[in-house]
């Protein structure tokens, strides 16, 4: 019950009036703040990532991979690397996940999300999606199911989730995709009525994850497709995964 209690206070008042002004309070990692100039090349970084998202020369982070369980920073002797709570990660672009030392908070933000004039004006409005679990861990799925309930409550913009292709502007992409989840997946995306996009949320979605590189995975739907926004994380926050929408809406 004391526990409870604790993270009642930790956490505060539950429903958010502005998810685009909403904090997220420590312990959530966010976007890493990385410093190469103190970087003293032990690689102790790199050997104790379990997805391989740190490249040394020079000292980079691949948010498309990072599963930001914190322990680069923790290893790290020279503390070359730290996490914020900045949580507004989501971007257009698979390269500009890669965050290195020339990027802040402020200048990650301006540029992580093309606008589109043309996703403005079909889906600036209404936006459904056909979120389609590829052989997820189910951890990135309850946060999406968060999204719509009271407390984040992405309904009051126009964003749903939907139960059929049919009904939807895109598909969102959770899990490593499989190779049983393969073909379904393409369906899922042929049944979606043009035009449409395709969204990829989670670490796994987007680089496999822990997974990468298992015989078990069938990723050459990303090859075939076009993908119009990554959303990182492990699992995705619900804040991330709205005000990412949000913005690629031009909202």
């Amino acid at each position: 019950m004391i526990n409870t209690l604790k993270i009642r206070k930790n956490q505060g008042e539950q429903a958010i009036p502005d998810v685009t002004r909403a904090e997220i309070r420590p312990p959530f990692r966010g976007l890493p703040a990385v410093d190469g100039s103190k970087c003293g090349r032990c690689d102790a970084c790199r050997e104790v990532c379990p997805v391989g998202a740190i490249s040394a020369r020079p000292l980079a982070i691949d948010l498309g991979k990072c599963v930001f369980c914190g322990d680069c920073a923790r290893e790290c002797p020279e503390k070359s690397i730290t996490f914020s709570t900045f949580h507004k990660i989501a971007s257009t672009s698979r390269d500009y996940l890669v965050v290195d030392g020339a990027k802040n908070a402020e200048e990650y933000l301006s540029g992580a999300i093309e606008a589109r004039q043309e996703i403005k004006r079909l889906f600036g409005a209404s936006f459904k999606l056909r979120q389609v679990s590829a052989a997820g861990c189910n951890g990135c799925e309850w946060e999406l199911n968060a999204c719509g309930n009271p407390n984040f409550d992405m309904g009051r913009f126009g964003i749903e989730f939907v139960a059929s292709p049919r009904h939807a502007d895109g598909i969102l992409i959770t899990g490593p995709i499989s190779e049983n989840m393969a073909p379904a997946l393409e369906d899922a995306y042929m049944c979606t009525p043009d035009p449409k996009v395709v969204i990829l949320a989670g670490s796994c979605a987007i680089s496999g994850g822990v997974f990468q590189g298992s015989a078990a995975l069938n990723r050459e739907f990303l090859d075939k497709h076009h993908i119009d926004l990554y959303i990182p994380g492990c699992p995705v926050h619900p804040l991330t995964v709205v005000n990412g929408l949000l913005k690629f809406m031009g909202r």
